[in-house]
This record gives structure tokens, sequence and C-alpha cells, in this order.
């Protein structure tokens, strides 16, 4: 297997990890999945939120915006910083689709190996 086939099956692995999962909310992660654009990308959670790296091993990039629950129901996209705020959804299909539609132009497939070896810099604020 090559690095690209590697990559693609620690990603797909991932997401069925997380379509199983209680850390996040399943809702998001089934709209994120149906998105081709999306699930291409790594997913992972860290408090309750979706994120989306371009490459599959830590550090990940912070270049696309996540999904996180609001209290008392729906969504709120932020990203790709925590001082960058998008906005709110009611649905998780209306928070996903925020977040594709933001996604960096030269966002494509994950690529093997993480934020340093593919020379995207951080953005964590």
């Amino acid at each position: 297997m090559d690095a690209r086939g590697a990559a693609e099956g620690i990603i797909e692995a991932e997401w069925k990890r997380l379509l199983g999962s209680d850390r996040v909310d399943s809702c998001v992660v089934r709209a994120a999945y149906a998105d081709p654009r999306l699930r291409q990308l790594f997913p992972w959670v860290g408090m309750w939120e979706l994120h989306f790296s371009r490459c599959p091993e830590y550090p990940w990039t912070w270049d696309v915006p996540y999904v996180a629950p609001r209290q008392g129901g729906g969504f709120a996209v932020a990203g790709p910083s925590r001082v960058e705020y998008v906005g709110e959804a009611g649905t998780a299909e209306a928070a996903v689709a925020m977040v594709a539609d933001r996604l960096p132009p030269s966002c494509g497939r994950a690529a093997v190996g993480n934020r340093h070896d593919l020379a995207i810099p951080e953005q964590e604020a």
C-alpha cells in the first residue's frame, strides 16, 4: 500500500470510529461524513467539537472551520482559529454546509503527515 492509500485508510477508520462515538453529536458526524469534501479530511474531536484536518497525523491543521454544539440546541460554526466566529445553525446539515463552503481554496484530500510536513501554518488563537 502506498502512502496515499495508507492515509485514506487512517482517515476512513477515524470516520468510522467517530460515527460510533459519544464524544461528539452523531448528527454532525453523519452530516459531515455525507459531504464528500469533508469526508476526505481527517476528523478529530476536542471539547465536543468536530474538527477537520488536511493531514491525519498530529499536530493537525487548523485551517478549516469546525462545528461546536450550542447550549440549548443547534450548532455554532467557528474557525479556523478559536477567535473567528462564522455563525449559528439550527441543524447539523446547515452547520456542515457552512464549514464546507469555507474550505481553504487549495483544500483537497488529506495528505500523509502532519501540519509541519505540509508547511501549513498554525492558526490556533
